[in-house]
């Protein structure tokens, strides 16, 4: 009889965790004495001047529009031996730190709005564009996913995702050949997000990847959630999703992707460097230095459950960093 293997990111866990066993990295930094030195220091440089002012809510019908997308087909490709986290978990316990360092933000998130939402694609690419968010999904091929989540905080859930490979966005973009790198950030409003009045965070939020792993197959853009779009407090219109990475990599409300040939300069690069790296793969061998990674508490429940490298995920990206400093990958 023959034996089926079972795939890497297939995991036969149970289920969730609850949600008050971690402080955020706000309190953490506090209690270390970083917010001093983030404040007093020279290096910390705000990576845009200039405020995005955002336009009026969605209009009834861009909003019914737009949930006409949903539930988008799942691919079969990504399924999960573990239980999907309960959505109302999911979608309030948050980190969205232009909504301040709370779990609870979800209800100040509301105060965003989402449409028009203009995304803007330049830097090094044959054509820079700019175009409404709900243009952008209209031409991409949506799809849902189920994916493992890891912050680094050390609990985790499960949730299905729908959106579009990033590849596709960056076959759209047509980035030049001397392109290396993928930033991305989002918006830039103290008058919305009141916690980007904290001078103290390099606002706007901004992550990066290398071209190679925007271009895996896992490397996804998020638009919605549990079959509906994405709510605001996870990250509508767009958030990137990498699931072998720690969570902070996954921007939310992005509004630029920018193509480069330098590194960028990430938000908690810059606010704690010793703790906080551009890479920020998941390793349970390699402690955050104020704490293991060896295992991660499930959403929603008291369940522990071990942390796998690449959250389980290697066999699709290990390849990607052979040759490279194991060390610096994993924080």
């Amino acid at each position: 009889m023959a034996l089926r293997k079972k795939p890497g990111w297939a995991l036969a866990d149970s289920a969730a965790t609850p949600e008050s066993a971690f402080n955020d990295r706000r309190r953490l930094l506090k209690a270390m004495g970083i917010g001093s030195i983030v404040l007093a220091a020279p290096a910390v440089v705000r990576l845009s001047e200039t405020a995005v002012t955002l336009p009026p809510p969605m209009a009834p019908e861009t909003a019914a529009e737009q949930a006409a997308f949903y539930p988008a087909a799942r691919n079969v490709r990504y399924r999960i031996a573990r239980p999907l986290t309960a959505e109302t978990h999911a979608t309030t316990y948050n980190n969205f730190y232009e909504f301040g360092s709370h779990k609870r933000i979800w209800q100040a998130a509301q105060a965003l709005p989402l449409s028009p939402w203009q995304v803007t694609i330049d830097g090094m690419v044959e054509k820079p564009l700019t175009m409404d968010a709900h243009d952008l999904i209209k031409r991409m091929p949506l799809k849902e996913r189920l994916y493992r989540h890891r912050c680094v905080e050390a609990w985790a859930m499960t949730v299905p995702w729908s959106g579009f490979p990033l590849s596709a966005l960056v076959a759209l973009a047509q980035p030049l050949s001397s392109a290396r790198y993928l930033w991305m950030d989002t918006f830039n409003d103290p008058s919305v997000a009141s916690g980007q009045k904290a001078t103290w965070y390099p606002w706007p939020y901004r992550e990066g990847l290398t071209l190679a792993e925007a271009t895996n197959e896992l490397a996804f853009i998020a638009t919605g959630i549990y079959g509906k779009p994405m709510p605001k407090q996870n990250g509508a219109p767009l958030r990137l999703a990498v699931p072998w990475k720690y969570g902070f990599k996954s921007v939310k409300s992005i509004t630029r992707f920018h193509f480069s040939d330098k590194k960028p300069s990430t938000f908690w690069e810059r606010l704690a460097p010793r703790e906080y790296g551009f890479w920020a793969n998941v390793n349970p061998a390699v402690p955050h230095p104020r704490w293991s990674q060896a295992s991660e508490k499930l959403l929603g429940t008291s369940e522990s459950v071990p942390t796998r490298i690449y959250n389980g995920y290697g066999e699709f990206v290990a390849g990607l960093y052979d040759g490279m400093d194991q060390k610096s990958l994993f924080m």
